[in-house]
């Protein structure tokens, strides 16, 4: 039997084709971006798998994976989203649906966390503000443009999975800095073995000379970092986040930055993607800014693309594919994979 894997628009590499194209059991098809939702439904209604864009300002709402969307799809298994993140999917629909929602967590640890190092370092060194002062033709005094360095800060992390291990492992390595994480889902030895000291958020705000995100957007992470948390922060601080867009206030930051108390902030996230062009914090002389770029990498790209193909490859043959987002689903799906594949992975 075919297993048949649909997506819309464009996948993030080619090497998602070329994987897929050497397994025989997968068939590919593609749902035309500017599809209205009959069209895609009736493409993707004959699919088993669903490979979905994870930033939700690309893919069309009609097409994100909710509770609607699924009730049209009976036959769909499994969703892959393009990254680590799935804004577009709703784990809790599809756990309903008995449907496993997969992401490539830990497939652009790399290029995320070059990146938002790439942002500590041009932060710290005000690489924002002489940008500004060149283009302003002000760049007359260069000690007003005084700078700091990295080594030996103390660096929070507000997350510390694939990508925030890296940082802590980047910062400590080549930086000699101390690194402070907080994070509900990894222990305290988990946390030590990957070079980080577990602390509550508290203590993370008050100690960090650089706090940086890499949690995942969730209901219990919307809104995380707000007035308060900005306040509690150190004065001098530089915020950098490379996680996702709504898990900070951007009103919050850009009045923290305006009252000195956020010197310098890196962000790659956005509210919404790509930020208006007249977006107060673009035109924020401390504030770098990329457009949620910091996994667009070569590398990166045909990494996480090759984990989705054998991940739906998996699931084709039989076996249970790794990184479910839902584990809670998996005795459901089991059932409906037997029930559509004659067999239940294991």
């Amino acid at each position: 039997m075919t297993f048949r894997i649909g997506y819309v628009g464009y996948v993030p590499h080619q090497n998602f084709f070329d994987t897929c194209a050497a397994d025989p059991g997968l068939e590919v098809v593609r749902v035309p971006l500017e599809a209205d939702i009959g069209e895609a439904v009736q493409i993707l209604s004959s699919c088993h798998g669903y490979y979905a864009m994870a930033s939700r300002d690309e893919l069309p709402r009609h097409l994100h994976v909710n509770e609607a969307l699924l009730a049209k799809l009976p036959h769909l298994l499994m969703v892959a989203s393009t990254g680590a993140g799935y804004d577009t999917c709703d784990p809790d629909a599809c756990t309903a649906a008995g449907v496993a929602l997969v992401n490539q967590a830990g497939g652009n640890a790399e290029g995320v966390a070059e990146h938002a190092v790439g942002l500590m370092l041009g932060c710290l060194k005000r690489v924002p503000e002489a940008h500004a002062a060149m283009k302003a033709g002000q760049a007359q005094d260069r000690g007003a443009l005084m700078g700091r360095e990295l080594r030996g800060r103390v660096v929070g992390l507000v997350g510390c999975g694939h990508v925030g291990g890296r940082v802590a492992e980047i910062v400590r390595a080549a930086f000699g800095c101390e690194v402070l994480a907080c994070d509900p889902f990894v222990d305290a030895d988990t946390l030590a073995a990957r070079g980080a000291t577990k602390v509550e958020m508290d203590e993370l705000l008050a100690r960090a000379d650089v706090v940086s995100l890499h949690c995942p957007l969730t209901p219990a992470t919307r809104g995380l970092i707000g007035r308060a948390q900005f306040a509690a922060m150190k004065k001098g601080v530089v915020f950098v986040t490379t996680a996702r867009g709504s898990i900070h206030d951007e009103d919050a930051l850009l009045e923290a930055l305006e009252a000195g108390h956020v010197a310098s902030a890196g962000l790659d996230v956005w509210e919404v993607e790509p930020p208006p062009p007249s977006h107060p914090l673009l035109h924020h002389p401390a504030v770098m800014a990329s457009q949620h770029t910091a996994g667009v990498t070569h590398e990166s790209r045909a990494n996480i693309t090759k984990i989705a193909a054998l991940a739906f490859g998996e699931l084709a043959a039989g076996r249970m594919p790794p990184r479910i987002v839902n584990p809670e689903v998996k005795p459901r799906f089991a059932e409906r994979v037997r029930a559509a594949l004659g067999t239940a992975p294991a």
